[in-house]
């Protein structure tokens, strides 16, 4: 897979966008009607962008980031980045069942719907989630392998010029299998 990204993105353009300062609630029925509309057809994209300050892409949104607001403090306990290579051991299960005697996020949910902005736990994309336009198709699926992303944000320098989606990796995979595999 010697193929440039550049190939395979799909263009900012293409996916529904949603403010930083929306609220949770905005948040929730954003997805849904991102998720309907591409059920129906009517949309390619189902990702959800986020504009920050500036109109700037600041970020995505997908359900588990929704349900991640709801426990904005949950990651704290075991950092992201960390937590990929930590064991579930004795003692960090025992620091995350502790903190979640400390909360109610579904018994708080329409207080975090009114109240919570999507700034208050959007994740600003790792460097492992960006990938630049002339990289390689090898240099996205391993990162796809590796950090386990669902796409990637594809740069031209510092501009975010779209998103490369496993889904596309994938599908190559798939055609090149067919063509050149089975005989």
């Amino acid at each position: 897979m010697h193929d440039s990204v550049k190939s395979f993105l799909v263009p900012v353009a293409k996916f529904p966008q949603i403010d930083q300062s929306a609220t949770f609630a905005e948040a929730v029925l954003a997805l849904e009607k991102a998720q309907e509309e591409y059920a129906s057809g009517k949309r390619e994209q189902r990702i959800l962008l986020v504009r920050g300050e500036g109109g700037r892409i600041a970020g995505k949104l997908s359900p588990i980031d929704v349900v991640r607001g709801l426990e904005p403090d949950y990651d704290k306990i075991v950092p992201a980045p960390a937590s990929a290579f930590v064991s579930s051991t004795y003692v960090i299960n025992t620091m995350k069942d502790l903190a979640l005697l400390w909360s109610s996020p579904l018994a708080d949910l329409c207080a975090t719907a009114r109240n919570l902005r999507i700034k208050d736990f959007l994740r600003a994309p790792e460097a492992s989630q960006r990938i630049g336009i002339d990289d390689t198709l090898n240099a996205a699926f391993h990162r796809f392998v590796l950090f386990r992303h669902d796409s990637l944000f594809v740069m031209d320098g510092h501009k975010l010029v779209g998103m490369l989606r496993f889904s596309d990796v994938y599908r190559e995979i798939v055609h090149r299998v067919k063509q050149t595999c089975i005989l």
